[in-house]
């Protein structure tokens, strides 16, 4: 969550590996987005929009009315805290539901005629959703970050508008598509950029947390823009790896699993 000046900090608890995913008030500005040569055009338009010139962080969302959450979220083991600041609105959908949304969203083809293939894991999208929001559909952030991807208003209009598409961050399942979706851009543009068009989000590639491999560059630039992790690329250190490592160690063993 990044690439503008927030309105507010997140808090990020690294207690048993989760938290909630902060983003950085301070260097999370709107960065110019770097054009991507040569980038597909997405498989839900036969027509790919020019690329704009601002790079959102990551998520999005619109006023909506406050309504009473369906059930109380439960403690788990990763720790997951909800900061004071934060608020609830709209619907709160069960953890099968959030889950089901998550990996339809990650089965999707954002890029179909990328060689080779661009697939956003589903685990991923699974671990990116519960660092966020602990796949609380209905949490309202105070930097405006909205449900179980904690979307921003920025992103949601890049993402529609480069994608041409009209998703709405209110809604649960589209907030899940917003979310893989950005993620499979990062993905796009980091490996066409520093890693001559290879996709491979494979955590074999990379040997620590804080390693410039493509899945560590995409977990950064989901929390702190693209622009952030082209500086940091820049100077040879990956810009936030205390959240890359919450991420990662979702990844490899999350309480969410069980659902």
């Amino acid at each position: 969550m990044r690439l503008r000046v927030l309105a507010g900090a997140l808090v990020l608890v690294m207690v048993a590996g989760c938290g909630f995913g902060g983003r950085d008030s301070a260097s999370a500005s709107v960065d110019p987005a770097p054009v991507v040569s040569d980038s597909p055009s997405p498989s839900e338009s036969p027509s790919e929009s020019p690329s704009p010139s601002p790079s959102p962080s990551k998520t999005s969302k619109k006023p909506v009315a406050a309504t009473e959450a369906t059930t109380e979220p439960t403690e788990d083991p990763n720790n997951f805290q909800l900061p004071a600041c934060a608020s609830r609105s709209g619907k709160l959908v069960s953890k099968a539901k959030a889950k089901a949304a998550l990996n339809a969203a990650a089965a999707k083809t954002y890029w179909p005629t990328s060689a080779p293939s661009l697939k956003v894991p589903s685990d991923l999208v699974r671990a990116v959703a519960w660092h966020e929001s602990g796949w609380q559909s209905n949490i309202e952030n105070c930097d405006g970050g909205y449900g179980l991807m904690q979307v921003m208003p920025d992103t949601e209009a890049f993402v529609n508008q480069r994608f041409e598409q009209s998703y709405d961050a209110q809604g649960y399942q589209q907030n899940a598509v917003i979310g893989a979706n950005y993620l499979a851009w990062l993905t796009k543009a980091f490996g066409d950029q520093y890693f001559d068009g290879s996709y491979s989000l494979s955590a074999a590639k990379c040997t620590s947390d804080s390693s410039l491999c493509l899945l560590n560059m995409v977990i950064a630039g989901y929390n702190m823009g693209r622009g952030s992790v082209d500086e940091g690329y820049a100077d040879k250190e990956l810009v936030n790896p205390e959240y890359v490592g919450v991420v990662r160690a979702l990844m490899r063993d999350c309480y969410c699993d069980r659902y």
